[in-house]
């Protein structure tokens, strides 16, 4: 599956290339275009999260008044969602897209020619066997990479090879090398501005996050239930446990997603950290501004 959206993306970015003739800037612009077809999707996310902030307080008195009731408490969440038009499971989508997209990308980056460039396997097998015979040194993991990086080389020498024109991508960006991947470079500290980039724009999306959170719990604290009708309070050491308990896990998760993607980035060529770094301060800016529109 993953392969299959990685060659999906391949096409687009080919188009992009061959206007631009660039490869970070291509994905840069790749970046923005994937960013605009899912806005829709952070628009539904955005008001989800901001109707569920909403619900809490009802969630609060379901759960007090049930408490000794699990069965009924969840029979009574569940029409609350029902009743509200939400489903508890609202946010999956969102982390299945971010799962099929880190993914995918990171097929793509690894293996631009197959999937961008779209040169046949057998082609890339004969490169990769060539260079072996001649004593060149090609990476398990990153073969294409390396067939890039000898892509002059490699057309001396298959003269005769309508698919060997195409090897030599422009992968330098602003002085850095796209194709370069930090475990393997590591006494080369240019191969660290992009991911460290990105470290500094996820920490900056996690603070901004977990900020307009409590802003909103903020605005919650002095929402009380009136007891003549019929509500039950919930007692405020008991909310601010469950309060506690929530943004604890939530701020487990923000960081889940952004750990992962570091890890990856340091193992993988550059061009996947220029992809989330892009992503990451696309992310920022339209979360800023829908938390402006939408109310």
């Amino acid at each position: 599956m993953f392969e299959f959206f990685a060659n999906l993306f391949g096409y687009l970015l080919q188009f992009l290339y061959g206007i631009i003739n660039n490869y970070g800037v291509a994905i840069i612009l790749f970046t923005v275009i994937i960013k605009l077809i899912l806005l829709p999707l952070s628009i539904k996310q955005q008001r989800t999260l901001k109707k569920s902030t909403e619900l809490q307080e009802k969630m609060k008195v379901i759960q007090f008044k049930y408490k000794n009731d699990p069965e009924k408490m969840n029979q009574e969440m569940m029409n609350l969602y029902k009743t509200e038009n939400m489903s508890p499971f609202s946010g999956c989508l969102t982390a299945i897209v971010q799962l099929l997209l880190l993914l995918s990308i990171f097929y793509l980056v690894r293996s631009p020619l197959t999937f961008m460039v779209k040169i046949p396997q057998d082609n890339i097998n004969h490169y990769v066997e060539q260079m072996q015979e001649n004593g060149k040194a090609v990476s398990q993991v990153y073969p294409e990479i390396d067939l890039i990086r000898e892509s002059s080389w490699l057309k001396e020498n298959n003269t005769e090879d309508p698919y060997v024109e195409k090897l030599n991508l422009q992968m330098n960006f602003l002085g850095l090398d796209l194709s370069k991947v930090p475990q393997q470079n590591m006494t080369d500290y240019t191969v660290y501005i992009i991911p460290v980039l990105y470290i500094l724009s996820s920490f900056i999306s996690i603070r901004m996050t977990t900020a307009m959170q409590a802003k909103k719990n903020k605005k919650q604290e002095d929402v009380k239930i009136d007891g003549t009708t019929g509500k039950e309070l919930v007692p405020q050491d008991e909310e601010n446990n469950e309060m506690d308990a929530v943004m604890q896990t939530n701020k487990m998760m923000s960081w889940m997603m952004p750990i992962m993607s570091i890890s990856i980035a340091f193992i993988a060529p550059l061009g996947l950290a220029l992809y989330w770094l892009i992503s990451n301060i696309l992310m920022i800016v339209e979360r800023l501004i829908l938390d402006k529109l939408i109310k």
